[in-house]
């Protein structure tokens, strides 16, 4: 048996746990913050009984189907399917974009065919290899879709021009010649019936694991454990000493009134007029509850400072410098191994950060039992 520690909460730390816990081992798992889950965090609201994703909206989907099998073993999942709207010239649209989006936007009723020619038309094809996010726009839709959809929503969220942003970026989100207005095409998509936390706190439920909240950790601590797994900050590892990485943050107004605010879950607002990204209203994304009262969230994006807790890793040049010289003194520690969106400065989906850990804790006690050199990262950061 061996002494075991993961930094951090959330689902990373949560399933390495786990996966070590059954195979024997004693793991502690700490967190600076005081509740477990990390930023999938969920909590009754006590005043409209709604179930509140704290910092900001979580909707599981995936088509990794032992991903999806190991979460069943911890939660029942409720049907969820993610349709968003959005706010632009004071209209209300459907996205991502879709044959509704386009006949509504531009007064019209083409088919899927007549849509798909008309879009190419509206495309500047000119553009042959995008570089940035505004070229890739540009190239996929044309001026008015970007502008109307892309262009103001990605400038709040992002803090910069379009044009500053690398075209992979856009490359997530589609355009359907088909009324099909599911914002995800996984194979698996829910919500957990009884919220993310309870998931987080039944995989921690074992007689091996201890969990302290509200402890900090420092790497003086690493010659304590056998081995420890950090899904911390990877500058904060460092005490900052190169510099902070790059990371946007959110803030949160709070909306309280009767009844239904505003008839679904997620409204995005694309003007660069409108100060907020987005409202969320909790109460439509556990559409099996009913609840007189409702509870939403106005979400402001804007630069993370020191003692903020970051969401998005920036990830352009000056940051990736850093982040490379970050990961070579990763690589020069002895004893960590450095998982997960903060330890990796990688944007993760959840079903993507939960396949990693249970393949890095595999992979692990694999590494250990032949005596060889464990990673200081088992998925490569760069």
């Amino acid at each position: 048996m061996c002494d075991f520690l993961a930094v951090g909460a959330g689902f990373s730390g949560a399933v390495i746990a786990r996966s070590l816990a059954n195979a024997g081992h004693t793991v502690s798992v700490v967190d600076s913050r005081l509740h477990i889950a990390g930023n999938c965090h969920t909590e009754r609201d006590p005043q409209s009984g709604v179930m509140v994703h704290r910092y900001g909206p979580h909707i599981f989907h995936t088509d990794n189907e032992q991903v999806w099998d190991y979460l069943n073993q911890f939660t029942t999942f409720m049907p969820y399917t993610n349709r968003v709207k959005t706010t632009s010239g004071g209209k209300v649209y459907s996205l991502p974009i879709n044959l509704l989006t386009i006949n509504q936007f531009f007064g019209k009723a083409m088919s899927p065919a007549e849509a798909q020619s008309f879009i190419e038309e509206q495309a500047d094809l000119s553009i042959e290899d995008p570089q940035t996010f505004e070229e890739q726009a540009l190239r996929f839709v044309g001026k008015d879709l970007y502008e109307a959809f892309f262009k103001g929503y990605t400038q709040k969220q992002w803090g910069c021009s379009p044009t500053q942003l690398p075209a992979s970026i856009l490359k997530r989100l589609p355009v359907r010649f088909n009324y099909d207005d599911n914002y995800f095409f996984h194979k698996y998509q829910g919500m957990p019936r009884d919220g993310y936390t309870a998931i987080v706190e039944r995989i921690l439920d074992h007689p091996n694991i201890s969990v302290r909240l509200g402890t900090q950790f420092s790497r003086a601590q690493v010659k304590d454990y056998d081995h420890v797994f950090y899904s911390g900050p990877i500058d904060g590892y460092f005490d900052y000493d190169l510099g902070r990485l790059g990371y946007r943050t959110l803030d949160f107004r709070e909306i309280r009134t009767e009844g239904d605010f505003q008839g679904c879950a997620v409204m995005n607002y694309g003007d660069e007029s409108v100060p907020y990204t987005r409202i969320a209203e909790h109460k439509h994304f556990s559409p099996w509850e009913q609840h007189d009262k409702t509870i939403c969230f106005e979400e402001h994006s804007r630069a993370c400072e020191e003692g903020e807790i970051p969401y998005y890793p920036i990830r352009l040049t000056e940051e990736q410098a850093m982040l490379r010289d970050y990961v070579d003194k990763a690589r020069r520690e002895a004893g960590v191994s450095f998982v997960g969106r903060l330890g990796t400065y990688r944007y993760l989906d959840m079903d993507v950060t939960i396949a990693e850990a249970l393949e890095a804790s595999e992979r692990f006690l694999t590494l250990r039992e032949q005596r060889e050199t464990i990673p200081s990262f088992f998925v490569e950061p760069i």
